[in-house]
């Protein structure tokens, strides 16, 4: 049985990254956030502005614990807060997962998420510089629970087939 779980921040490329190590796998792919919407058929954005943060964190933890729990393989990537809540980075260290680390850094998570702050919860209200000082903040407060991985991938300068095979390799 093999899970690999994808952390990183939002931006980082866990989907794109997750898609592409899953297919030359040859292992279901799954997206954390895909399986929240999926289950309340609501965007993220839509579950925190009707339920708040703490009810989404509350019910992401728990599909969360519930992938990690069951018998399959797969690739599964994570919102940007999932290993920072309830423990859950403590899931990834005390279950046969292979956790990794898509790390970029903040200029590189600015520039992607430039285009898709709309669509972002923490972030759509902030302004270029905001958005720069609150990427950095929160990734500072992140590295914590994104360094208990299995593997750290730094991200910048790299193509997402590059990153892949970095990934395939260190498995």
């Amino acid at each position: 049985m093999k899970k690999i779980v994808l952390v990183g921040y939002m931006g980082s490329g866990k989907s794109i990254i997750g898609q592409l190590l899953a297919e030359k796998l040859h292992l279901p792919f799954y997206d954390l956030d895909f399986l929240i919407e999926k289950e309340f058929q609501k965007s993220i954005m839509e579950i925190f502005s009707d339920e708040g943060e703490v009810f989404f964190r509350k019910k992401e933890h728990e599909i969360f614990k519930k992938m990690i729990e069951n018998d399959e393989s797969f690739v599964l990537s994570t919102g940007g807060g999932t290993p920072c809540y309830a423990n859950n980075h403590l899931y990834l260290q005390n279950h046969p997962v292979y956790s990794v680390y898509l790390k970029a850094s903040i200029p590189v998570l600015v520039g992607r998420l430039k285009n898709e702050i709309a669509k972002r919860p923490l972030l759509h209200n902030l302004s270029d510089e905001e958005t720069f000082d609150y990427i950095a903040k929160h990734l500072f407060d992140r590295n914590y629970y994104y360094n208990q991985c299995k593997f750290n991938v730094a991200t910048d300068e790299k193509t997402p087939e590059e990153i892949v095979a970095e990934i395939e390799q260190l498995l």
